[in-house]
């Protein structure tokens, strides 16, 4: 008994010293506690927009604070709503981000909570609109719209959404608030940038980098498709983002997660997010990523689900060797949502390349018996060539999946240059145009189309864009001046019309990974990156270096063009990496 109640004293006196690691262990044990992959950041506005009414020494909210509220004769900013005006401040941020804000007040008359309206905005104007049907203006999937109180001589912390802007609001009348601090939350994932792109293009050293930061802002708990709307696991989505995760972060568990995530929502023959194109997305995306990072035992956990939906996209011909995917949404991309015969072509091809990549996992998990299938309904599919009905994205999957030719499908592409192009198939019309031996066009087609983003403001690419909204247009980080056309405001459509539209949108990072793959000249010829071809395409520039991540260690790349033309590669691979050239 003496003993025991020794024992008893000293863990008593453990759980003392140690309060937060005995309430940590008694949490993770009743499995109360689930940890996050992300972390918070504060940063600092880096510009005052525009003010209205009584506001003052708001430069003081552009100096880097302490995240304390203090008892100070300091001088900081102050609101006050004399009369019937109602003093307001617009913020920036200075480039896209993820997350909420903090607010720490300082002392003012009446000690007592002051209300206030917080609006989030992508863009300057979203950030002064009112939620209307008119512009689109929305809470949808994110609260970017609403009131708040804020404590005395205290701290607030709201928000989560994404962003540059902030407007605040004093909403009631003989107030004055005291603003010590107002700080963006930035939460994210705090990964290193091992993949690079470096020439002597400015644009598209800024084009790469911006891709790369579009698809890392989406990196979060799971792998989103936009950080403001729709923040869901969209799994086509995917394709262009997994696509660059790999050429920048290497391997990163927020894909897996979210393949697994959708799959296990999915039932069979129930097709992902309700759409038949997107199950055959899960099938590419978990090639690619197998062959990137050489994972068999991730693979093996897929073999039971993925065979029972390749022998069942097998069945999904019909006798005239046709698709016949009438479950479930017939998709490809919004702007082809009109065009049923266009999607007919893009589905046909896309169950091709489907069955192709499938039958290649299932060799390489012992399932022969549904690789035979798989080969047998592509042998099938390949005797039935529809037509791409001038659209440029079923030009594109046609010409990837070999029932085009490269050239004449190049020719749909170009015809207007990037007329047509869209964020999201823009990807694949890029692919399209390498197999074509066009890289000279794909440089310059993301030059035009992703750097007429970058031109009006953007620090990350938008879920839409079209080239005719530039005429006139006012720049996103700047109040639409008079005169101007506020695109965020007039243009988009489908699901993402007006301000409703996201301008950080992961589907737009493609240019980032296709600058990795046909300017760096990376192709990945074995599982786990063990074989890896270097085939550079430089088209106009110099010269081009940069980094890419493989599961045995960083591969470095340099290519520069000499006086005749030819191509001088310096390469650094770890050991166990075979390159080609």
């Amino acid at each position: 008994m003496k003993f025991f109640l020794i024992t008893f004293f000293l863990m008593c006196g453990i759980a003392y010293l140690n309060p937060v690691g005995a309430q940590q262990r008694a949490f993770e044990k009743s499995k109360l506690i689930r940890n996050e992959e992300m972390v918070r950041r504060f940063v600092t506005p880096t510009r005052i927009l525009w003010k209205n009414g009584d506001v003052k020494h708001e430069d003081k909210l552009l100096k880097q604070g302490n995240g304390q509220a203090e008892i100070s004769s300091d001088i900081i900013c102050s609101m006050e709503n004399k009369g019937a005006s109602q003093s307001a401040i617009l913020l920036d941020f200075g480039k896209e981000i993820h997350g909420g804000l903090q607010l720490i007040t300082g002392i003012y008359k009446g000690n007592k909570p002051i209300k206030v309206r917080i609006r989030f905005g992508e863009s300057a104007a979203e950030a002064m609109s009112e939620i209307d049907s008119m512009y689109n203006a929305t809470n949808d999937h994110a609260m970017r719209d609403f009131e708040a109180m804020l404590p005395w001589m205290g701290k607030l912390e709201v928000g989560n959404t994404g962003f540059r802007f902030v407007r605040i609001d004093l909403l009631e009348a003989g107030v004055a608030l005291k603003l010590k601090e107002v700080n963006a939350i930035a939460v994210f994932r705090d990964i290193p940038y091992l993949g690079s792109f470096v020439s002597n293009d400015t644009l598209l050293n800024k084009i790469w980098q911006t891709g790369a930061y579009t698809a890392h802002l989406n990196m979060q708990e799971h792998l989103w498709d936009g950080i403001k709307r729709d923040r869901l696991v969209w799994i086509g989505d995917m394709h262009p983002e997994t696509s660059t995760i790999a050429a920048v972060f290497g391997n990163n568990e927020v894909v897996p997660k979210s393949l697994d995530l959708v799959r296990d929502l999915t039932p069979l023959p129930d097709y992902m997010n309700g759409i038949s194109s997107y199950s055959m997305w899960w099938v590419i995306i978990q090639k690619d990523w197998y062959m990137h990072n050489g994972d068999l035992e991730y693979l093996k956990k897929q073999k039971q689900y993925l065979s029972g939906l390749l022998n069942h996209f097998s069945a999904q011909i019909d006798d005239k060797n046709s698709e016949k995917l009438t479950k479930g949404w017939r998709f490809l991309d919004w702007p082809t949502s009109d065009n049923p015969e266009a999607i007919h072509g893009g589905l046909q091809a896309m169950l091709l390349i489907t069955l192709e990549a499938g039958a290649e996992l299932s060799i390489i998990l012992g399932d022969q018996k549904t690789a035979e299938k798989c080969l047998a309904t592509v042998k099938r599919l390949k005797t039935n060539v529809p037509d791409s009905r001038g659209s440029k994205q079923v030009a594109s999957l046609l010409s990837l999946s070999g029932l085009l030719p490269p050239k004449e499908a190049d020719k749909i592409i170009s015809a207007g240059g990037v007329k047509d192009f869209s964020t999201f198939y823009g990807f694949y019309m890029l692919k399209a145009k390498a197999k074509a031996g066009n890289y000279k066009g794909g440089i310059d087609n993301i030059r035009e189309f992703w750097g007429a983003m970058l031109n009006l403001g953007a620090t990350s690419f938008w879920e839409d864009f079209n080239m005719d909204w530039i005429p006139n247009a006012g720049r996103i980080d700047e109040l639409v001046p008079k005169g101007k056309i506020d695109l965020h405001a007039k243009y988009g459509s489908y699901s993402y019309k007006g301000y409703r539209n996201s301008l950080a949108h992961g589907w737009a990072s493609g240019p980032t990974a296709w600058l990795t793959e046909n300017v760096l000249g990376v192709k990945i010829m074995a599982p786990g990156c063990r074989i890896i071809k270097i085939e550079p395409h430089l088209g106009d520039l110099k010269f081009v270096e940069g980094s890419f991540p493989t599961p045995l260690g960083i591969v470095k790349i340099k290519h520069t063009k000499i006086a005749n033309g030819t191509i001088k590669s310096d390469i650094s691979a770890p050991k166990g990496i075979k390159i080609i050239k």
